[in-house]
């Protein structure tokens, strides 16, 4: 694993790094030896991007418990995928449901169609981000639609109760959408025990894929009911003009970016043989041993749950008489440490745990974080603790 000399990443919420070796061979290789077009012409060289394709989807199914890999459509990040669910689902007249600790990538969406005349109801989270899955059932109505709200938060990193909520909106005949830009390929997803009906995934955070890819697993029968976000060339029914509706061609017009999917296929081949929950106990035992130290720390202030088994790898802090970005600031230049100061394009999350309108600082762990690392950002913390107190003293 090659990687710069003293830098330590926790910025893995935003981006995962370094990615697997695995990954980068995988896209060498694509694009040494394969490079044509999928199902856009018959030689051979479109027939090996095409296999490629095709082994990006099974890998991922078998990682969600998807039965039918065709049910995954691939998007370039979990933001298109939410828009095409999202957008493509609800209309005027109808009612979703979510929570405040959504990120904007699926509140934007749900507030411009707001803007239109769909109804929507915003279920308040508790101060550390949970979810009282009772609360979806007070607020269903006749023309209530959806139900979509994150797996995890990316600000305090809580895991919200999707299973539960997924069996409530099942039995009312809902539509469950979720978000799992954090989750997906850091915790266990099976889709079908979790009643989920549309999962948005991106390809750069725990999937260990490139930048710019995604996708959206459909469940069967909803393909008649969703409308792409996009029309165009798919490689299939060419003699006609109207866009084919069939998965996944309804939803993947335009040539993929079959290179990130070549990485994004490694990615989730790399999960699938180490074991999902040995990379869910690497990450929950950094993120605990993260939290017992800095709660030994005199001027941070921690939010979400004490317990890591309730979170994923991702933390948020403030420290006392210090602005997030003057944090992270600090810790890049004077430790090498990357961060994630703000108000990480949640704002919603962050007035449910009162940080609105600065932020806070996040710090998040990935399967290739050590020991080590956290013993280091600990560090950090008690110094700069320490420089601001001594400063405050001497004025």
């Amino acid at each position: 694993m090659k990687a710069i000399m003293n830098l330590i990443y926790l910025d893995n919420a935003a981006t995962s790094w370094p990615k697997p070796e695995d990954t980068i061979i995988a896209m060498n290789r694509y694009s040494e030896s394969v490079g044509a077009s999928p199902g856009r012409s018959g030689h051979r060289l479109s027939i090996e991007a095409g296999r490629v394709v095709f082994e990006t989807r099974d890998a991922l199914a078998r990682l969600f418990c998807v039965e039918d890999p065709l049910r995954i459509v691939f998007t370039k990040n979990a933001t298109e995928a939410l828009n095409l669910a999202i957008t493509g689902l609800l209309k005027p007249g109808d009612h979703a449901i979510t929570s405040s600790m959504e990120h904007n990538s699926v509140m934007r969406p749900l507030r411009t169609l707001e803007e239109k005349g769909m109804e929507l109801s915003l279920i308040p989270c508790s101060g550390h981000g949970d979810l009282d899955p009772g609360d979806i059932v007070s607020h269903i109505k006749k023309n209530t639609r959806s139900v979509i709200v994150t797996h995890a938060s990316n600000v305090t990193g809580t895991i919200l109760p999707v299973a539960e909520i997924g069996r409530i909106a099942r039995e009312h005949g809902l539509i469950f959408c979720v978000d799992a830009a954090q989750t997906a390929g850091a915790i266990p997803i099976d889709v079908n025990e979790m009643c989920i009906d549309l999962l948005a995934f991106t390809g750069h955070k725990s999937l260990f894929g490139p930048q710019g890819t995604g996708g959206l697993y459909i469940r069967s029968g909803l393909e008649n009911t969703i409308r792409p976000l996009t029309t165009g060339g798919t490689g299939s029914r060419s003699e006609f003009e109207q866009q084919p509706d069939f998965m996944p061609d309804k939803y993947e017009s335009g040539t993929l970016n079959t290179i990130g999917l070549a990485g994004l296929g490694a990615g989730a081949r790399y999960i699938l043989t180490k074991g999902i929950d040995t990379i869910r106990v690497c990450e929950e035992e950094l993120t605990g041993s993260f939290l017992r130290k800095a709660r030994s720390l005199d001027g941070i202030t921690l939010y979400g749950h004490r317990n890591a088994s309730q979170r994923i790898a991702v933390v948020s802090f403030n420290l006392r008489d210090m602005s997030p970005s003057e944090v992270a600031l600090a810790l890049d230049e004077k430790f090498n440490i990357m961060s994630r100061p703000g108000l990480h394009c949640a704002p919603s999350a962050h007035k449910t745990i009162g940080t609105f309108p600065e932020g806070t600082n996040r710090f998040s762990f990935g399967y290739f974080n050590t020991v080590d690392h956290v013993q280091s950002a600990i560090e950090a913390i008690h110094q700069l603790i320490s420089e601001r107190g001594s400063h405050a003293r001497n004025h």
